[in-house]
């Protein structure tokens, strides 16, 4: 069965004058042809020719072949730039590659991502000029075990975008073609002989079209996208405004242009002499030429062509004439391994200054399998080679064409540094692991392998290097960062409503924030329960911010939820109300409830700003609450939160709030918003509409929120921070309280203060010393009673046999208890005089029932013949600490758990030790 994609290139290439031909080709002479080999139909000006350009039907026939005029990299571009400029287009900046204004994908990975936007699942088109030319750095790891070894592979790289809109400012296939075919031709300087087009078609999410990939000498130079149809290739209608998508990577041009071996040899080519230099790594001319030789080969292959087993068998190296394939593997190893250190660093240099962070969830999984892939490669290369260094060789290269990565190259360095040094801890722990293995001379499978990669870090070349027989598939790291991908935002509802017919609400809140009371018709009851108003001025629960409470004439309202544009609002009582549809009913809003959510929120802000200039730009909005006792706000960051940096947040966060900085609240076409203050707008997610709501605190923060705010920062009143917890890798939580709630914080927290300083009978000032004081001295005691428990539990260990109850079996049972008048008595004790008693008497059952810290616990012991009449310590402990309001568990010997209460009764202990109770069998007479 073919798939969706090749029936849909079957369908076109069915009309190749309707989708593929254009003027260029009829006025220079192009002629269709099918390849002989793979089937496909392209367009070539050599009559002979017999097969299409793809890889798998040509060899790469410019490597030491290059084209007349060369080119480095930033070179490339700016001519690029300047024949886009020249002939009627907007050159624009790249946008990020952490991709914030699409809810579905984490990193940027194409360059009309930059255009697409999401609208009621919906992919639309928002270009800032038509026609544009864009350099974006894109981010891709479904090929991450390529990388160095085909020469062709990256994790990042430069997409030329040249797009348009198909309009009267724009232009379609024939216009497109032929720009491209002349930049080509007048600005590359390649013979026009030389380019053949190869008919293909592009499927993406919601959107799909025809398309023309333009090769060179073997060498795919970018694909022409034009699309066209909105929807799947089953269910679909024409775009109004079809889409011309070009995209060519940059990296390919300026291979082209050099012949080199690889294209890492060109894009790299400042830091890979640098390191080069640095390692002291040389070629001989022997070498180069194998070298050029084996990736003629590899550019047409992947990693699936070696089976996972070794990267370069040897008959692959005897194709290319190589006698001492163990000298020439470890070279040519090496050789990889710098490529990949390359590749995987400049990746981590856009992604951390764009905001992303290496992390175990997520995206952010990504980047932390290429980092500690790069760490390993580095080490193998030469254990002192530092991957901020490297870093910063690359923000030099590409300086010219993008300057914002030396601004941010020294926040990266530290990001490495601390990464480098916690999957150095993990290394560590995972030695011992890899030696076992060894050992045991074990084959690891592809789902030990992940497992090994997930919880220890152990990666399939450490394995392989160690000497393990490991079979690796080509796709791992793809199979283990698929692990980890959630769904970025998931604004999905808990529940839906049907409201087709009814036009969206008028939010009154926005015309006038402090409007508290207003009158609306009832549009419609939802199951006697549900309200929906034609306008409202209460706020419905949206992007954290939780919703406004009141009154529909008379009646609470107890929640408001919006749903595709309509607000809902729960009315407690409303079956037995007289509220009936096309009612005007009149509704009040709880303004000290908005006022107290509207500061936190305000605060939310500025918070967010403070944390970024205490911490560092990569500080985003992971998340965020707001309600009308307190806030929270989780930011993106590598580490726990000092007492220090928390003093300071707050300390910012509040000259904030003194400036007394307006808020100014406008509505902007989001595409000019995205242009006249980036990216950072999406703090708190995706923005589903084309016109946003911009909340400039001026001189401070700007973000696109749809919230209720202060007019001015000195609104907000006091910010008071009273927590900070990490709640996942690469999150930090900060809780706060502002205005009035942060009073009554700090009004509680003096109240407990002035009643500690009472019960200690101190000033309020000598608090801290009394209590460190007091602490000293219960550690002393502490010390004191663990030795005066030692020799109680010499003396209990004689003394409790002689006191035993005898149960079933002939065993003994000993409860402590403070029911039984045994109290202060702690685990420490229990836990000697319980092992003491067990070795001494095998026939023992010790149960201890114990206060510590305030919470009831339970501990059982079971001797050695208690064990052989069937008495198993932690089933006990599951048994009586349900039966107490609690739970446990343990193994034969010995047990423990929780309890609710201590109870005043022991007897169903006793009860459930004999029930448990079992005769051992006799032994077989011979």
């Amino acid at each position: 069965m073919i798939s969706e994609k090749e029936a849909l290139r079957q369908k076109f290439s069915s009309e190749p004058d309707r989708y593929y031909r254009v003027q260029l080709f009829d006025k220079l002479g192009f002629v269709r042809k099918q390849c002989v080999n793979c089937q496909r139909f392209f367009w070539t000006l050599e009559e002979r020719r017999t097969h299409c350009p793809d890889t798998t039907c040509q060899q790469y026939e410019f490597l030491g072949n290059p084209t007349p005029k060369k080119f480095d990299y930033v070179s490339a571009w700016k001519s690029i730039a300047e024949y886009f400029v020249k002939n009627g287009h907007h050159e624009i900046k790249r946008y990020p590659v952490v991709c914030r204004w699409r809810p579905d994908l984490y990193f940027t990975i194409a360059s009309i991502v930059d255009f697409q936007r999401v609208e009621s699942g919906k992919v639309v088109f928002e270009l800032p000029a038509n026609p544009l030319i864009v350099p974006q750095m894109c981010l891709r790891f479904v090929d991450i075990g390529n990388v160095g070894v085909t020469g062709r592979h990256f994790t990042s790289f430069c997409m030329i975008g040249q797009t348009a809109l198909a309009n009267a400012e724009g232009y379609w296939k024939d216009r497109c073609i032929e720009l491209d075919f002349k930049l080509l031709t007048e600005v590359f300087r390649v013979p026009k002989e030389e380019i053949v087009f190869l008919e293909d078609v592009w499927l993406g999410p919601g959107a799909f079209g025809y398309s023309l990939e333009y090769y060179v000498r073997g060498l795919e130079m970018g694909n022409a996208v034009f699309t066209a149809f909105e929807g799947t290739p089953n269910d679909y209608v024409e775009y109004r405004e079809k889409v011309v998508d070009m995209g060519a990577g940059l990296d390919r041009w300026v291979w082209l242009t050099n012949g080199t071996p690889t294209s890492y040899d060109i894009v790299f080519q400042k830091p890979l002499a640098n390191l080069k230099d640095k390692i002291g790594y040389l070629e001989t001319a022997e070498e180069k030429e194998f070298i050029l030789k084996y990736y003629k080969l590899a550019g047409a292959i992947d990693v699936e062509y070696f089976k996972g087993k070794d990267t370069i068998p040897d008959e692959f190296l005897k194709q290319i004439g190589i006698r001492n394939t163990n000298e020439f593997r470890r070279k040519l190893l090496r050789l990889q391994a710098i490529y990949a250190v390359l590749d995987h660093t400049r990746t981590l240099l856009f992604a951390i200054s764009d905001g992303a962070l290496p992390s175990n969830v997520g995206g952010g999984y990504n980047l932390r399998v290429i980092l500690r892939r790069a760490i390993d490669f580095a080490r193998q290369i030469d254990a002192s080679l530092d991957l901020g260094e490297i870093a910063y060789w690359h923000a030099e290269q590409l300086r010219p064409m993008y300057p914002e990565l030396a601004e941010h190259v020294d926040e990266v360095r530290k990001i490495l540094d601390v990464e480098t040094e916690k999957y150095r801890a993990t290394r560590e722990r995972s030695a011992k692991i890899v030696e076992s293995l060894v050992r045991r001379d074990v084959i690891v499978g592809t789902e030990q392998l992940i497992q090994l990669y997930d919880s220890e870090g152990i990666t399939p070349e450490t394995l392989i290097k160690a000497g393990l027989n490991a079979i690796v598939p080509p796709d791992f790291y793809l199979k283990v960062t698929q692990r980890h991908m959630t769904q970025r935002h998931d604004e999905a509802l808990k529940r839906s409503f049907e409201v087709g017919g009814i036009l969206p609400t008028n939010l009154l809140f926005y015309l006038n924030r402090d409007q508290f009371e207003f009158e609306a018709k009832v549009l419609r009851i939802i199951e006697e329960k549900y309200v929906i108003l034609d306008n409202t001025a209460f706020y419905a629960r949206s992007g954290g911010q939780e919703p406004d409470h009141g009154t529909i004439n008379g009646l609470e309202v107890v929640d408001v939820v919006k749903f595709n544009n309509v607000v809902i609002h729960e009315v407690r009582d409303l079956k037995t109300s007289a509220i009936k549809e096309s009612d005007i009913v009149n509704g009040i809003v709880d303004s000290r409830r908005r006022n107290l959510i509207m500061r936190h929120h305000t605060a939310t802000h500025v918070v967010n700003g403070a944390a970024r200039k205490v911490l560092g730009s990569w500080v985003w909005q992971h998340s965020a609450f707001k309600d009308e006792d307190m806030a929270r706000l989780d930011i993106t960051h590598f580490a726990h939160l000092t007492r220090e940096q928390i003093l300071e947040i707050e300390n910012i966060s509040n000259e904030v709030v003194r400036k007394n900085l307006p808020v100014v609240i406008t509505w902007m076409p989001r595409t000019k918003a995205e242009q006249t203050y980036g990216f950072r707008i999406y703090q708190g997610g995706v923005v589903p509409s084309k016109e946003v709501r911009i909340v400039n605190i001026q001189g401070w923060d700007v973000e696109a929120c749809g919230g209720t705010h202060c007019s001015s920062t000195g609104e907000i009143g006091l910010i008071k921070i009273t927590k900070a917890e990490r709640i996942q890798d690469g999150v930090e939580r900060i809780e706060f309280v502002a205005g009035e709630a942060a009073l009554r914080y700090v009004e509680k927290q003096e109240s407990i203060l002035l009643d500690s300083a009472a019960s200690l009978e101190t000033p309020i000032d000598k608090v801290a010393a009394s209590i460190s004081n007091i602490k000293q001295s219960e550690d002393l005691a502490r010390r004191s009673l663990k030795q005066l428990a030692k020799r109680l539990a010499d003396v209990m260990t004689k003394e409790i046999p002689d006191k035993s109850k005898k149960v079933g079996g002939g065993l003994l049972l000993y409860i402590s208890s403070p029911t039984l008048g045994e109290e202060g008595l702690d685990s420490e004790y229990h836990l000697t005089v319980g092992e003491r008693l067990t070795r001494q008497e095998p026939r023992i059952i010790y149960v201890a029932i114990f206060n510590e810290e305030a919470r009831p616990r339970l501990m059982v012991f079971c001797g050695k013949s208690a064990q052989e009449h069937g008495l198993n310590a932690g089933i006990l402990v599951k048994e009586i600490s349900k039966s107490m309001g609690g739970s446990g568990g343990g193994d034969a010997h010995f047990g423990q758990g929780g309890i609710l209460n201590i109870p005043s009764s022991l007897d169903n202990v006793e009860k459930i030790i004999n029930s448990n109770v079992k005769v051992p069998s006799s032994p077989k007479s011979e």
